[in-house]
């Protein structure tokens, strides 16, 4: 794994940074109820990582074409949405920390979601993040969600780096998809998702969580300074 050559780190948000997933699904078992439905997890983990249009391809293919898809997932965002109003949205571990170093280091930084900038910015602010980036990069702001390189594309482009030179953080497999697509190396760090065979492939690294991210990052600069020192 070759990092010392990075020069900006683009973060995914939900699953990476907050543990939002797990609220999301909760969200999404709680509105299968209200509608009648059997909730389909298996379903509902598919959609981690998705645009909100794939999620409702998804729901529409499952569920058939006269199911009311919008109005499932508004109603499950509103469930969502008060779960992390009540203050139930914590940060993953090691978030602090890796902000930290990155801060100290002067390494930009970039968040690129698949939320909407309404959902990105109460996500965010809710866990004290919204003014810790240098650029926040959401679906709202591009024509395709992930896997397209969209949302990393425009990251480097916000960050004013090569693309070549960002390193993204990423716990989905769409999400993987569109780093590697945009030409960015890759550390996975899988939530609901387990790493798969393609993923290994994909990524520069799995990682069990943002702490050992930090520990590589941290170790590629102890071996600069040496260099340096040599």
């Amino acid at each position: 794994m070759n990092l010392s050559d990075i020069r900006a780190v683009v973060f995914d948000m939900d699953g990476l940074l907050v543990d939002s997933e797990r609220l999301a699904r909760a969200a999404l078992i709680e509105t299968a109820g209200r509608f009648g439905i059997t909730a389909d997890l298996d379903l509902f983990t598919r959609m981690i990582g998705l645009p909100e249009d794939s999620s409702l391809a998804l729901l529409r293919h499952r569920f058939g074409l006269d199911f009311d898809a919008e109005d499932f997932i508004r109603k499950a965002a509103t469930a969502c949405h008060a779960m992390v109003d009540c203050g139930h949205l914590e940060l993953k571990s090691g978030a602090t920390e890796l902000m930290e170093f990155l801060e100290h280091s002067g390494l930009p930084k970039a968040v690129a979601t698949s939320s909407s900038r309404e959902k990105a910015m109460r996500t965010l602010s809710a866990v004290d993040l919204a003014s810790k980036f240098d650029a926040i990069v959401t679906r709202t702001d591009v024509a395709r969600g992930k896997p397209h390189p969209d949302l990393f594309l425009r990251a480097a482009f916000e960050l004013d780096q090569p693309v070549d030179r960002c390193i993204a953080l990423e716990d989905s497999y769409n999400g993987v998809r569109a780093a590697r697509a945009a030409g960015m190396r890759v550390i996975m760090v899988p939530d609901l998702l387990i790493a798969t065979a393609e993923m290994d492939d994909l990524a520069e690294l799995i990682a069990p969580d943002l702490l050992a991210v930090l520990d590589a990052l941290m170790r590629v600069r102890v071996e600069l300074e040496d260099t340096a020192g040599s």
